[in-house]
């Protein structure tokens, strides 16, 4: 069976192409929440012949979303490209983890549901470098043991230099040095190194509250920065929430 997942966040949307329980490709739009349907189906039209994927072969359509004025205009592109009827998952959707709260987003839900079907047997926290940072932790039963939300990391970065008159747009890479000489490498100093301090913060605070040392996954847009400079991370996986979208859209 071959699928489209999309993932509806407020900065991208990412969507995964499964072929069975694989997903086979992935690509990302940038959220434009006034965008018309019509004009979704154009992009979409265009993503699917760069990545050689026939309309007619998609078996279903799964989408997840945290941006609710857009997920009808997605859902309304996708039905007119494959004549089906996307499947709309959220919190409420039936699975192996219960959400806990009425206000979980679909994305933390998601994440923690293909933490719990990829890594049993074990607690795990799921860190998400998204619009916002999360950290989620579940344990080996599929009980939701609690979330953290905090400002994400390029949500930040994009405050920081849009409020001051002299720091300029970076690349969020580590510096040579924790302590800079140039405007440069002091503000890379700070994003990175002061969100790893956070991150490992998190996941110190987590393990001391759950009397255990958790499986941590990270995933998101630039989780692959912090990974390399902490043996706290386990694994990076940013089709994890993809992944958790799928399971949820065929779960019975």
């Amino acid at each position: 069976m071959k699928s489209i997942v999309v993932n509806i966040g407020n900065t991208n949307i990412r969507f995964g192409y499964f072929i069975g329980e694989e997903c086979h490709s992935s690509w990302i739009l940038n959220t434009k929440p006034y965008e018309t349907s019509d004009e979704l189906l154009l992009h979409f039209h265009m993503m699917y012949q760069a990545h050689d994927i026939i309309e007619s072969d998609i078996s279903q359509c799964i989408i997840g979303s945290v941006v609710p004025q857009l997920t009808r205009d997605v859902a309304r592109a996708l039905n007119k490209l494959h004549q089906k009827t996307p499947i709309l998952v959220d919190r409420s959707t039936k699975s192996i983890v219960e959400a806990k709260s009425k206000q979980m987003g679909t994305d933390i839900y998601a994440n923690l549901v293909a933490a719990h079907t990829l890594y049993p047997k074990r607690k795990k926290i799921i860190l998400d470098f998204g619009t916002a940072l999360t950290a989620s932790c579940i344990d080996e039963s599929g009980d939701t043991l609690g979330v953290i939300i905090a400002p994400g990391i390029i949500t930040s970065l994009n405050s920081l230099v849009g409020q001051t008159a002299q720091l300029p747009e970076i690349e969020l890479v580590p510096p040579p040095k924790v302590l800079g000489l140039d405007t440069v490498s002091c503000m890379q100093s700070g994003m990175v190194y002061g969100f790893l301090g956070m991150v490992e913060g998190f996941i110190d605070r987590i393990n001391e509250e759950v009397k255990d040392t958790c499986f941590v996954i990270a995933t998101g847009g630039v989780s692959h920065v912090y990974k390399p400079l902490t043996s706290k991370i386990d694994v990076t996986d940013k089709l994890h929430t993809l992944k958790g979208l799928y399971i949820l859209g065929n779960s019975k």
